[in-house]
């Protein structure tokens, strides 16, 4: 029998101070700093001008939660806290706090959520409304964090026997995932959509990955505007998510038709399984969707198969990406 107490319930209304520690923690570069041998109170001080006293609380409260292992009066980062939020290591993600700690983002989730829970998502366009200045902050804050996942993508698109030479890239956010096929894929073409001030950040970024001539832009809404046709690959990758099933299907129908005969459509996407309350990261992420969307959702495999079918695509392959909760999901031609 399960314990009666209400640890859980009391743990939920304080999470806000584990974001808030976290944020601290990143914004000083803790974590580094920790790396590179500042172990102890007093120096951590000396590196980051921050009172013995905030640091003390703030190193003892992390060890508390999982981040850092306190022997004595020096504190070591945990196995987890090296690979993700230490500066120097080829997978740091500690950039995402700028993205879900936002001011904006902690505004829709915080300000009234019974609002949201009653309407069934946000009253207005929450996150999706148009030059929403969270993706630009998404754009900036996620690249680094989503480039093992569009490498594993894209090790995937090239090896096809017949690698994509045209490509769209529908919400291109970071402009990562189409970044890392024209890497993989040499002679590749890729179309980013999404809204200017995003594509000069992807424009940034695909310069800087040496891929820039292969980079195309075009601006503006992508439920509105023209993107061409004729494409061998379209990546749709954390997108679908933030509409309903009716939106998503008509999306998809214009990306069916935009494919030459042998296209093909990957989307990325968080999903849980049939029962919608596992795993519980994937699953969870539907509450993140209700609270920052209109009618956006965490789709399981039954509700892409619906959707392709309805679009016109043969079915789906969900196929689960190394080191990450999320998903590939393939619609087939």
């Amino acid at each position: 029998m399960a314990e009666v107490s209400p640890v859980a319930f009391v743990e939920a209304t304080l999470a806000y101070q584990k974001t808030a520690a976290i944020k601290a923690a990143v914004d000083l570069d803790l974590f580094t700093l920790i790396g590179e041998g500042a172990e102890t109170v007093d120096a951590l001080a000396a590196r980051t001008r921050a009172s013995q006293r905030g640091l003390s609380i703030l190193c003892d409260f992390l060890s508390v939660h999982g981040f850092l292992e306190k022997s004595g009066g020096r504190y070591l980062a945990t196995a987890s806290s090296r690979a993700f939020l230490d500066r120097r290591s080829p997978s740091y993600m500690g950039g995402i706090v700028d993205f879900h700690a936002a001011p904006e983002m902690c505004a829709l989730f915080l300000t009234d959520p019974v609002s949201y829970v009653r309407h069934g998502g946000t009253e207005g366009l929450g996150s999706i409304a148009p030059d929403h200045p969270l993706w630009s902050i998404f754009a900036e804050a996620m690249a680094q964090t989503m480039a093992p996942v569009a490498a594993a993508v894209a090790k995937r698109v090239a090896a096809w026997p017949s690698p994509p030479r045209k490509v769209l890239d529908i919400a291109a956010g970071h402009g990562v995932f189409g970044i890392s096929v024209a890497k993989a894929v040499p002679g590749a073409e890729v179309t980013a959509v999404d809204w200017p001030a995003i594509l000069k950040i992807a424009r940034s970024n695909a310069e800087a990955a040496g891929v820039g001539t292969a980079f195309r832009e075009r601006p503006g809404d992508a439920f509105k505007i023209d993107w061409g046709a004729g494409y061998d690959l379209v990546l749709l990758a954390n997108f679908l998510h933030h509409f309903d099933l009716a939106q998503c299907q008509d999306l998809l129908r214009r990306v069916r038709a935009s494919l030459n005969r042998s296209g093909r459509a990957l989307a990325v996407e968080f999903v849980p399984n049939e029962d919608r309350v596992s795993p519980p990261f994937q699953a969870g992420f539907a509450f993140y969707m209700l609270g920052s969307t209109p009618a956006g959702n965490a789709y399981t495999a039954s509700d892409f198969e619906a959707m392709a079918r309805a679009a016109g695509f043969g079915g789906i392959e969900v196929v689960a990406l190394p080191r990450s909760a999320q998903s590939l999901v393939v619609f087939e031609s």
